[in-house]
C-alpha cells in the first residue's frame, strides 16, 4: 500500500546553478525538496538528487541550456527527499544570461506534482495530482509586465510591473477581458496573443501601442506565449511587456522646450549655456568655444551667428589644422596677383569673404606663433592686406573661434601667446563631454531619430530598454557626433519600429565601453599632444588613428600633423 501525503509548500522549488553545476542561489523550498545542504558553491549534479531514469533527461537539458541557450519545459523527474518521500516532479530550465547574452548559468524550476511513501513495495497505485502551483512571488520579481489569460480571453494574472506600466491596478483587472484594458491598436486585428493561440508560435519584441490608464498613449514591446497544463492542453496564454525608451510623438513639447536652434540638452550646464546664447548672439564680441571633438562647437557657433545682427550676412568656417601650413596667410588674407609661384590672379581671403557675418576660426590652437601675431594686429587693428598687397582692408567680420585643446596648458608651455588667448577669449563658451551630461542621452536619441524619420523615410518609434542601457553606460569618446553617427548605422539596418541591439555596431567599432584614461605615472605630460600619450592612444586603439583621435579628443587630421611632428610612424 501507499500513503499519500499533502505537498507540505505551495511554492515551486528553484535552484540557480553555474555551468560547473555550482549552487549560485537556492530558495526555501529548493532546501524542502532536495535537503538543507544547498549552499552557495556547492556542488549539485542530477544524480545527486533526481532518480536514475530521470537524470539523463534532465542532464540533457542542462546541457543545452548552457551550451545553446535553449530552454526546456515540463521535464518528468522523480526525486526522493531526506526523509524517504517521493516526489514526481515537472522541472523547466532558463539559460541565466548575463551582459552580451552570455550563458552564465541555468535556473531550474522544479514543480512537486505527487507525494508518495512507500509503504509497501511493489504497490500499483497512481499517485494523485497535487493543485496548480502558483507564482506570484516569481511574477512580482521580474522587471518586466507579465500577464496572463485563460481560454475566454479574460486576465488571469497581473503583476506589479503591470501595474506601473499600464496604471491599472490588478483588482481592477482581473476577470475582464484584456482588450479592455489595453486598447492597444492590435487588440481586433493582429492580436500577438490571438497568433500565438492559433498557431501555438511565440512573438518576440513586437511593438504594440496601447493606452495608459490616464489616457496617454504609449508602446510597449511584446513578447507572448501559449500556456499548457501538464497533458498538453491550452490552457490560456502570456504576455511579458516592457516600455519603449524614447518613443517619438508622445512627449509633445517636451523635446522642444529643450532645444536652441538644433542644440539639446536639459543638464544644468547646457540650460545655462542655452541662456547665455541669445545675449552673446547680440554682442559683437570675439567669443572662442572650447570642448573635445564631437561635442557641437560649430553648431553653437552657427547658432550664434543666426541670432546676431549679422544674420543676413555670410558665415565662413574655416578648419585651420586642414589648411596647408605654406598657404594659410593667403586663405585668410587673399593675395594679389603675381604674389608668390602660382598666384596668376587677384583673390579675396576668407576675412574678406566674411564681410558683414561671422567667420568661424575652427582649431584656433593649431596655428604656429608668427601667424598668432599677425592674427593679433588684425584683431586690434581691425585691418589686413593681402598676401603681396600695399592696401589695408577693414576687417568686417565677427570673429568666433574654436579648439578642441587646453589651451591654458599651450600658455604655459609657450605654444600659443597669452595676448592673442585673451583677445579670442572676450566671451569664453566652455562644451561639456556628453559622459559628463548623460541625462541629454535620452533627448538626443529622441531628436537625431525624428531627424532619421525624416530623411530615410521610415517610421521609428524609439529604441529598445537595452540600447537605451548600453547608451548611458557608454563613455562616448566621439561625443554628440558618435551618437549620431551610431544611431545612423542603426537605421540603415533596423527592420521595424525599434532599434535593438543587434542593429548597433559591434564591438569593434565601439571599442570599450568605458574608455579608460591614459595611465599617469606621475611624469607624464598632461597635454594629449604628448609623445607618450599618443602612443598609448595608438597602442588602445590598434593602430586606428581615427579612434584613437577620438580617445584624446583630437580630429584625425590634428593627429597626424602631430605624429609627423614627433617622428611617430
Amino acid at each position: 500500500m501507499i500513503d499519500i501525503h499533502p505537498i507540505p509548500w505551495t511554492e515551486d522549488a528553484i535552484l540557480v546553478v553555474d555551468p560547473s553545476m555550482r549552487i549560485m542561489s537556492s530558495n526555501e523550498s529548493a532546501w524542502k525538496l532536495l535537503g538543507r545542504n544547498l549552499h552557495a558553491g556547492h556542488v549539485r549534479k542530477p544524480e545527486s538528487f533526481a532518480e536514475k531514469d530521470s537524470v539523463e533527461r534532465l542532464g540533457a537539458a542542462i546541457k543545452q541550456a548552457l551550451e545553446h541557450g535553449q530552454e526546456a519545459r515540463n521535464i518528468q523527474i522523480a526525486t526522493t527527499s531526506p526523509d524517504g518521500a517521493r516526489f514526481l516532479s515537472m522541472c523547466s530550465l532558463q539559460p541565466l544570461l548575463a551582459k552580451g547574452d552570455a550563458v552564465v548559468g541555468v535556473v531550474l524550476n522544479i514543480q512537486p506534482v505527487t507525494v508518495a511513501r512507500a509503504a509497501e513495495a511493489g504497490s500499483n497505485k497512481q499517485p494523485e495530482e497535487r493543485p496548480e502551483v502558483k507564482h506570484y512571488e516569481l511574477l512580482e520579481s521580474l522587471p518586466e509586465g507579465v500577464f496572463t489569460i485563460n481560454t475566454r480571453w479574460r486576465i488571469a494574472s497581473f503583476n506589479r510591473m503591470a501595474e506601473e506600466i499600464t496604471g491599472f491596478r490588478r483588482n481592477e483587472v482581473l476577470g475582464r477581458y484584456c482588450w479592455e484594458i489595453f486598447r492597444s491598436d492590435l487588440c481586433h486585428a493582429g492580436c500577438p496573443l490571438r497568433a500565438a493561440l492559433d498557431t501555438g508560435h511565440t512573438c518576440s519584441d513586437q511593438d504594440v501601442r496601447i493606452i495608459h490608464k490616464d489616457g496617454r498613449r504609449h508602446t510597449i514591446l511584446v513578447n507572448t506565449g501559449v500556456l499548457n497544463d501538464h497533458q498538453g492542453t491550452v490552457v490560456g496564454a502570456v504576455e511579458t511587456f516592457r516600455p519603449l525608451i524614447c518613443e517619438i510623438g508622445t512627449r509633445k513639447g517636451v523635446l522642444s522646450r529643450y532645444t536652441f536652434d538644433n542644440i539639446v540638452g536639459k543638464s544644468p550646464e547646457m540650460r545655462r549655456l542655452f541662456a547665455m546664447l541669445p545675449d552673446v548672439a547680440a554682442s559683437d564680441t570675439n567669443v572662442l568655444i572650447t570642448g573635445e571633438s564631437g561635442t557641437g562647437k560649430e553648431l553653437f557657433a552657427r547658432s550664434i551667428h543666426h541670432h546676431s545682427p549679422r544674420r543676413d550676412g555670410p558665415f565662413v568656417a574655416v578648419n585651420c589644422a586642414s589648411l596647408a601650413e605654406s598657404l594659410i596667410e593667403s586663405e585668410l588674407f587673399g593675395h594679389e596677383k603675381a604674389a608668390f609661384t602660382g598666384a596668376t590672379g587677384a583673390r579675396a581671403g576668407r576675412f574678406e569673404t566674411a564681410s558683414g557675418g561671422t567667420l568661424f576660426l575652427d582649431e584656433i590652437g593649431e596655428f604656429r606663433t608668427d601667424l598668432q601675431i599677425k592674427l593679433l594686429r588684425v584683431l586690434e587693428q581691425r585691418e589686413f592686406e593681402r598676401v603681396g598687397g600695399l592696401r589695408a582692408i577693414p576687417m568686417q567680420a565677427r570673429i568666433v573661434s574654436a579648439t578642441n585643446r587646453d589651451l591654458k596648458a599651450a600658455l604655459q608651455n609657450g605654444a600659443f601667446r597669452e595676448d592673442f588667448y585673451y583677445r579670442l577669449r572676450t566671451v569664453p563658451i566652455a562644451i561639456p563631454p556628453l559622459r559628463q551630461r548623460k541625462e541629454d542621452i535620452p533627448l538626443l536619441v529622441e531628436f537625431f531619430i525624428t531627424r532619421l524619420n525624416r530623411l530615410t523615410h521610415k517610421c521609428v518609434r524609439g529604441v529598445d530598454v537595452k540600447v537605451m542601457e548600453f547608451f548611458m553606460d557608454y563613455d562616448w569618446p566621439g561625443n554628440v557626433r558618435e551618437l549620431e553617427r551610431t544611431l545612423e548605422y542603426a537605421f540603415v539596418f533596423v527592420k521595424g519600429a525599434t532599434i535593438l541591439r543587434q542593429n548597433l555596431p559591434g564591438p569593434e567599432e565601439f571599442g570599450s565601453v568605458v574608455s579608460p584614461a591614459p595611465p599617469d605615472n606621475g611624469t607624464r605630460n598632461s597635454d594629449p599632444r604628448s609623445r607618450e600619450t599618443i602612443l598609448w592612444a595608438l597602442s588602445r586603439a590598434g593602430g586606428k588613428k581615427q579612434a584613437a583621435a577620438q580617445m584624446l579628443g583630437l580630429s584625425r587630421t590634428t593627429l597626424w600633423r602631430r605624429m609627423k611632428k614627433l617622428g611617430i610612424s
